[in-house]
C-alpha cells in the first residue's frame, strides 16, 4: 500500500451466507481498478453474526488468497444492528461502505457513490425505487412505517432507504459515537445529519439463500425504530387518558339526568360492560406502549455489551 493511499473499509454483516460470499467477493474485486486509480485501497471486514452453516469458511478461505479479507465472528447471533457497529469499529478506513453479503446492494455502483464523495459530500446513501419479488403485504407495511415515521419523528427515514451507504470517516465516528443498546440504524444514519446524496436503484433479487427477515422480524424491528426516534406513542397514551376522562365524565352526568327523569339507573348494563371494557383494553394499550419504553431504558441500564467476539482476524 501507498504510503499516501486511501482505504476504503467494506463491511459485510452475514447471517447463513455460505453461499453468498463468494459471489459477493467476486462482484466487488470488479471495483478494484477504478479505485486503484483514485489510490484508495480496499479492506473486507466480514462480520458473521453467529451463523449456523459455513460462512466462516467461506470468509476464511478468501482470507487465504487476499489478506485484505477480515474476519469478525460473534460467540451467537446478536442481530444485525450489532454487526453492523462491530464492523464499523474494527473498520481503520478513511472510508466505510455498509452492503449486505447477497448482492442486493450492487457493488457495481460504489465508484458513483465515491464520485459524490469526492465532490464533497460526507455521506452517499441508497434506496430502492420499487419492491418487486417481495410480498405485497410486506411492502404495504413497509411504506406504512416510513410514511408513520416521517409523521411522528423529526429524523429523517427515508422511504425504501437501504443499509447500503458509503461514509466519510467523520460520518462514521459521528456514528460510533452514539453509544446505545438498542440500535436502529436508518434513524441513526439520518439523526447525525451531514451532507448526504440519495442514489436510486430497482430491488435487485438475492445471489443465493433465503432472506433471514421474517415478518414478525421486521415488525419487532420497526417497533424498535419507532421507540428509538419518537416519543409520540407516549403522547398518544396521554390523549387517549385525557380523552376518556371526558368520556367518562359526559356518562356520569347522562346517567344522573336519566335517574332523576326515569328513575332506571339499572337499564343499559350491556352497553355499560361494553365502554368498559373498551376503557380496560385502551388502558392497557397505554401501559404496553410505556413498558416498551421501559424496556429499552432497561436494557440500556444494565450497559451489556452489544456483541461478544469468538473470533477474528
Amino acid at each position: 500500500m501507498k504510503a499516501d493511499s486511501k482505504i476504503l473499509s467494506i463491511i459485510v454483516p452475514c447471517y447463513n451466507e455460505e453461499e453468498s460470499v463468494p459471489h459477493f467477493y467476486a462482484e466487488t474485486v470488479k471495483q478494484e481498478t477504478f479505485f486503484r486509480e483514485k489510490n484508495v485501497e480496499l479492506e473486507f471486514i466480514f462480520v458473521d453474526d453467529g451463523s449456523k452453516d459455513g460462512t466462516v469458511e467461506a470468509v476464511k478461505a478468501l482470507h487465504e488468497s487476499d489478506e485484505r479479507v477480515h474476519l469478525v465472528s460473534f460467540s451467537r447471533n446478536f442481530g444485525k444492528e450489532a454487526a453492523i457497529i462491530a464492523g464499523l469499529e474494527k473498520a481503520v478506513g478513511d472510508f466505510t461502505v455498509l452492503m449486505d453479503a447477497d448482492l442486493q446492494d450492487p457493488p457495481a455502483i460504489l465508484p458513483e457513490m465515491y464520485g459524490y464523495i469526492e465532490e464533497g459530500y460526507d455521506s452517499v446513501a441508497t434506496r430502492r425505487v420499487d419492491r418487486k419479488g417481495e410480498p405485497p403485504i410486506r411492502s404495504f407495511f413497509a411504506r406504512r412505517f416510513y410514511g408513520l415515521m416521517r409523521k411522528i419523528s423529526k429524523t429523517e427515514i427515508v422511504d425504501g432507504a437501504r443499509d447500503y451507504r458509503l461514509m466519510t470517516r467523520q460520518v462514521t465516528d459521528a456514528i460510533l459515537a452514539m453509544k446505545e443498546y438498542n440500535r436502529f440504524s436508518k434513524g441513526i444514519f439520518g439523526w447525525v445529519g451531514y451532507r448526504t446524496k440519495w442514489i436510486e436503484y430497482e430491488n435487485i433479487k438475492r445471489v443465493a439463500g433465503e432472506t433471514k427477515w421474517s415478518f414478525w422480524k421486521l415488525f419487532l424491528y420497526s417497533l424498535d425504530g419507532i421507540m428509538a426516534f419518537s416519543t409520540a406513542p407516549l403522547s398518544v397514551a396521554s390523549v387517549f387518558g385525557i380523552l376518556f376522562c371526558v368520556i367518562a365524565f359526559v356518562f356520569m352526568i347522562f346517567i344522573f339526568v336519566r335517574a332523576l327523569i326515569y328513575g332506571d339507573p339499572v337499564a343499559g348494563w350491556p352497553s355499560m360492560m361494553c365502554i368498559i371494557s373498551l376503557i380496560g383494553g385502551v388502558q392497557l394499550l397505554c401501559l404496553g406502549i410505556m413498558g416498551q419504553y421501559m424496556s429499552k431504558m432497561y436494557m440500556e441500564v444494565k450497559d451489556r455489551p452489544k456483541y461478544l467476539i469468538k473470533e477474528e482476524f
